[in-house]
């Protein structure tokens, strides 16, 4: 019976570790597009490229091109980076080096990164839109007390003023805490019909296996409208962008103060959370793969030192004022940002796996 039990308990370390290598391998993947768009952008305006690599720290593995290009897979899978000749150096008279080149070269080519995200979470939301769908949420399972306002066959197309999203969690909307005093309000097509239903329905309490209780609405299911690849091409651009911009209000209620920062999480949990949505269902991977993109393009367009946002602000100031900025400055600006954004993202994983879970 031990024997049994530590084995069955073997299994599923086994299971789960697996699964963590699926999520790190794709999140790798993420990485990598996102790096092939500098490269791919550096080598169409002839940038002399000394390095392309996945990860940072010490090279697992490494391989020099004839032309003096340095492919390699580094130890920490955190990111990675295309390493142009003279990117980071003040003072390099090479004509080769990054900074010497024409300020709308070296502006495309660090829009290259963005750019490739954006494609491939196009890409991805073909795939998406055409095997999962998206759309308004139709009920197709209902419990509770809100059985007698909420029927199958009912659109939802706002949630308390929000239209649902893959990103806001669909209809979930799954609290930990709720005041029995505040209804949520639903906008309700029913019916096919053109005028919409606004009901008011209170959140339920359940209880889950591990005896933890939660609050939601009391839909159990729900389904989204699918397309055929042809007609997932004319929806595929709306929805990338309408992400896109979901992702920038929630940074932008996180500023505010309006959403707390367990809601983020750095690589740590973003690789747990691919983890868990996979063992779950692989349908949740064609989920994830544009939100992932989408994400990474976002967050690398801010304008935060040490990514790519602030290297163009930098590059478009230099290209109005026809000076650079001081680029030892800029140097140690990119390089602490870098610090100071690391040591942020291991806090938040350390919060969101101790104080948060």
């Amino acid at each position: 019976m031990i024997l049994s039990s530590f084995l069955t308990s073997l299994q599923n370390v086994g299971v789960k570790l697996l699964y963590i290598l699926l999520a790190l391998a794709i999140l790798l993947f993420m990485v990598m597009i996102h790096e092939l768009g500098h490269y791919t952008f550096g080598k169409i305006f002839k940038f002399k490229i000394n390095e392309f690599s996945i990860g940072f720290g010490k090279a697992l593995y490494s391989k020099t091109k004839k032309n003096g290009e340095k492919f390699s897979i580094r130890v920490f899978p955190l990111g990675g980076y295309c390493a142009f000749e003279g990117e980071d150096e003040a003072g390099n008279e090479s004509p080769d080096a990054f900074n010497n080149q024409k300020p709308w070269k070296r502006l495309l080519v660090l829009v290259g990164g963005v750019t490739f995200n954006f494609i491939s979470a196009i890409i991805f939301s073909i795939i998406l839109i055409s095997v999962i769908g998206t759309g308004v949420p139709k009920v197709t399972g209902v419990t509770g007390e809100n059985a007698n306002y909420i029927q199958v066959g009912d659109e939802l197309v706002e949630i308390n003023g929000e239209k649902p999203s893959f990103v806001n969690g669909g209809i979930g909307f799954i609290l930990s805490e709720w005041n029995e005093d505040e209804p949520i309000t639903l906008v309700i097509k029913r019916e096919g019909e053109k005028d919409l239903i606004t009901k008011e329905v209170f959140m339920q309490e359940f209880t889950d296996n591990l005896g933890q209780t939660y609050y939601a609405i009391g839909i159990t299911s729900y389904t989204y409208q699918k397309y055929s690849v042809g007609e997932a091409f004319l929806h595929c651009v709306p929805y990338t962008f309408e992400m896109a911009w979901d992702c920038l209000e929630i940074l932008g209620k996180l500023l505010v103060g309006k959403l707390s920062i367990s809601n983020i999480g750095g690589p740590v949990t973003t690789i747990s959370t691919i983890a868990e949505a996979s063992q779950i269902s692989a349908l949740n991977l064609i989920l994830l793969f544009p939100l992932l993109a989408v994400n990474l393009a976002v967050f690398n367009a801010l304008p935060i030192p040490a990514l790519d946002g602030a290297r163009m602000v930098f590059v478009l100031i230099e290209w109005i004022r026809r000076k650079p900025v001081n680029r030892e400055l800029e140097a140690k600006i990119h390089f602490w940002g870098l610090v100071v954004l690391f040591a942020f993202v291991v806090l938040v994983d350390i919060l969101h796996f101790t104080v948060f879970s």
